[in-house]
């Protein structure tokens, strides 16, 4: 049995590059909806709006890390029992991004690769 096969190397293309945006994408909406959803602690404005950003190096690995680097970020995390100041973020909380993880929002980060990958897929996907 003989069988041939013809890859559309255009579509192939399109799909690796709808990948790599669909991944950042996803990043960038998983961090606004923590913003959104006041649940990273804020006092001064740093840990929310400067020191946690997006690390794209590894985005066309399929990866993209959302980092909190401040020296008391991992204490903040790690430990929910502390009485969070609400004043600027009212569901300020440690584990902030548990309900994204493990939580109830567990499948959100899936989710929204999916429909992400779908926009930037230009029509491959449907």
């Amino acid at each position: 049995m003989k069988a041939k096969l013809d890859l559309n190397w255009a579509n192939i293309k399109r799909l690796s590059t709808a990948q790599v945006k669909a991944t950042r994408a996803t990043a960038e909406q998983l961090l606004h909806e923590a913003v959104t959803e006041q649940v990273i602690p804020l006092d001064t404005g740093n840990l929310q709006n400067v020191a946690t950003y997006l690390e794209t190096k590894d985005m066309f690995d399929g990866k993209v890390t959302i980092v909190t680097e401040a020296p008391y970020a991992k204490r903040l995390y790690y430990h929910p029992e502390y009485k969070f100041d609400k004043t600027f973020n009212t569901n300020a909380q440690g584990e902030w991004w548990e309900p994204w993880i493990t939580g109830n929002k567990s499948d959100r980060p899936k989710r929204i690769f999916g429909v992400m990958l779908r926009k930037f897929s230009g029509g491959v996907i449907k």
